[in-house]
């Protein structure tokens, strides 16, 4: 669909540069462009930078995208692309960067003889980028010269300079979040590592660096002639090749340029992910809804056609999918996106043209890989019947429920109140501090689940869903939350809204919480993705004076809580300071008002920000595989701020 060498010859000059009005809204609701201004817009306004030069290379202009954090948190993105437009707007009578980086929806990819596909879910670009910074600064190279011109808060502070000859070409844009409008700062390099890989891997052959020049000057760098094939190696992981051929193809379509690359392992859990123009589409939509029907009738055909079946036997699409590991990529020229979170593909087009490039390329690879297909075809056979021990284990589960005394847990403390929305559930470590929650809750809207002990390690039991059923405390946890579980969760039918894991604050505590999230993330991923799991944030401090009581989240602010008290040095006469390990210590009143009463408490809510990672990294955490967790333990040891051993 690109034709690089027709593109190159094209002129891109300031006339290109479509324009859609207005940018004085951005700073009053800067939630409506990067939504939200906490840590996650924080780093989505290095995503839109990064974007323009990502576009430029799609269209075959940049080989080098490098990214750097500055000290202080500024961020600096640099490509060796064309350079942005520095001629005189036509119509807006100004030099064409000057006008990308202060009005909203002006850009080069509104043109589509510029960029024929562009990534970026809006449109909104550097523009957001330049009026929720402090400064931003931008440097041209074009046409022999190098340019200059700052801005701050979005408006510039000088007209665009002429800094004399320079070889090459090629955009470089410093910006510094404003702290006025961001409430994070604090740039993560693994946040921003994961994303710069993720472009490399779908943009092979294209170089991205990333260097931290804080606290040590951190650097990676990500480069894949393999592309989107080295990424399904990669999301593999430790996890066993069913076959050692990848799938591997690209097709060209008039409704979209496709991109697949799938290969089965010895798992049990499927691994798929979708991108149009470099957006992750984690809601799917058409093109995926194209792969998975190409991907059940192809297998299915291959199997009938070499007799590999019984009579009438047959595989569904959870049974095809079992073990797999794809990554789907399209480009398309006109996307048009959907969903809650505008990443679900609506172009009911690409469902075909994806469906019939599968078609044609997935036969194909099989007919050439018949000891790959004869693995799958026996994997997926396996999966089929192992989904039909699973739902007679399910049916088993509700009605040893049912026999054990109703639909609710005996040892839930349900609220009063049955709108889901409103009520809360906590799921909390011990019966000592389960008890010392029901006392102190809100009855209304809080129930209480006491948990005994560890849940199962559900990584390893993956494809076992009758031994995860066995488990007294996950089917208590199923039965009171109510939605069911793995492919027959419902979130209509969940009765909380608010699921928070509440455990105490030491080793124990952290493990609970992780086997509570890998649960979670494998069995009731919609939950998460809904916004309805939080973790508790109790106090790790008292810090007691007299009559007077603080508690401190951090070792830092039990500090300013000594000083505030007269305290020096961490010590003071009359100044008695209790490190909580456990939430038993605390009175059913201190646990209110420090942990549940929504006044005064601070949650983090759990999100999944990369689907990918996040199935990487609780396999590594909790699987069979000993060296990926210690090679992990090792790379982040010296993070950790707090050790209770």
């Amino acid at each position: 669909m690109v034709d690089k060498k027709k593109q190159k010859k094209e002129e891109y000059t300031a006339g290109q540069i479509q324009v859609l009005k207005g940018l004085e809204a951005v700073r009053k609701r800067p939630g409506m462009y990067i939504g939200t201004t906490s840590s996650r817009g924080l780093h989505h306004l290095v995503y839109e930078v990064v974007d323009n030069s990502i576009d430029e290379a799609m269209a075959g202009h940049c080989t080098h995208v490098k990214v750097i954090i500055h000290e202080g948190n500024s961020v600096t993105v640099e490509d060796n692309g064309r350079g942005v437009p520095v001629d005189i707007h036509p119509t807006e009578k100004v030099p064409g960067v000057e006008l990308a980086m202060t009005t909203l929806h002006a850009g080069g990819k509104f043109d589509k003889s510029t960029y024929k596909v562009s990534g970026g879910l809006h449109g909104v670009g550097v523009s957001v980028v330049n009026a929720l910074s402090e400064y931003l600064e931008v440097e041209i190279r074009r046409g022999g010269k190098k340019y200059h011109q700052r801005y701050e808060q979005g408006v510039k502070t000088k007209e665009l300079e002429d800094l004399g000859k320079a070889e090459g070409t090629g955009t470089l844009v410093t910006f510094k979040p404003d702290s006025e409008i961001m409430t994070d700062l604090e740039f993560s390099f693994e946040v921003l590592s994961n994303r710069l890989r993720e472009l490399a891997f779908l943009n092979k052959s294209l170089k991205i660096t990333l260097t931290d020049e804080r606290n040590g000057g951190a650097s990676e760098a990500y480069y894949y002639e393999g592309g989107i094939a080295e990424y399904v190696e990669f999301l593999r992981g430790s996890r066993e090749a069913l076959h050692d051929k990848i799938c591997y193809f690209e097709s060209s379509k008039p409704e979209a340029e496709i991109e697949l690359a799938l290969q089965y392992d010895q798992g049990f859990s499927e691994n798929t992910h979708t991108f149009v123009n470099n957006i992750n589409t984690h809601e799917g939509g058409m093109h995926l809804t194209g792969l998975k029907s190409a991907l059940t009738r192809t297998i299915n055909d291959y199997a009938r056609r070499n007799k590999i079946f019984k009579k009438d036997e047959s595989l569904s699409g959870e049974d095809v999918r079992e073990g797999l590991t794809c990554v789907l990529s399209v480009r398309v020229m006109e996307p048009q996106f959907e969903g809650q979170t505008k990443t679900k593909l609506g172009n009911s087009e690409v469902r075909g043209a994806v469906e019939a490039a599968v078609n044609e390329h997935l036969s194909i690879f099989l007919d050439e890989n018949p000891k790959a297909v004869k693995a799958i075809i026996d994997k997926s056979l396996q999966a089929a019947r192992a989904r039909e021990a699973a739902r007679k284990a399910r049916d088993l589960a509700r009605k040893k429920s049912a026999l054990e005394g109703g639909v609710l847990p005996g040892k839930l403390a349900d609220c009063s109140i049955s709108d889901p929305s409103l009520c809360e559930l906590y799921l909390v470590e011990g019966d000592s501090a389960g008890g010392s929650a029901k006392q102190g809750r809100d009855r209304g809207y809080q129930a209480i689940l006491p948990l005994k002990g560890k849940i199962l390690n559900v990584e390893r039991l993956q494809g076992r869903i009758d031994k995860v059923l066995s488990n007294i405390e996950i089917r208590a946890i199923i039965t009171a939350i109510g939605g069911g579980i793995g492919e027959e969760f419902d979130l209509e039918n969940v009765r909380y809204h608010k699921v928070v894991i509440m455990t105490d604050a030491d080793v124990d505590g952290a493990h609970i919480r992780t086997l509570l999230l890998t649960f979670f993330f494998r069995h009731m991923q919609e939950l998460i993705e809904a916004g309805h799991i939080y973790i508790a944030q109790p106090p790790l401090y008292r810090v007691h004076k007299g009559k007077s009581d603080y508690y401190a989240y951090s070792d830092e602010e039990r500090d300013e809580y000594v000083k505030r008290l007269g305290g020096k040095n961490g010590e003071s006469k009359g100044i008695n300071i209790q490190r909580y390990k456990g939430l038993g210590e605390m009175n059913p009143s201190q646990l209110w008002k420090t942990t549940m009463d929504p006044e005064a408490r601070t949650m983090q809510r759990v999100e999944i920000d990369q689907a990918a990672y996040t199935d990487k990294l609780f396999q590594r955490l909790m699987g069979d595989d000993v060296e990926p967790r210690r090679a992990f333990i090792e790379k982040n040891a010296k993070y950790v701020k707090n050790l209770d051993v």
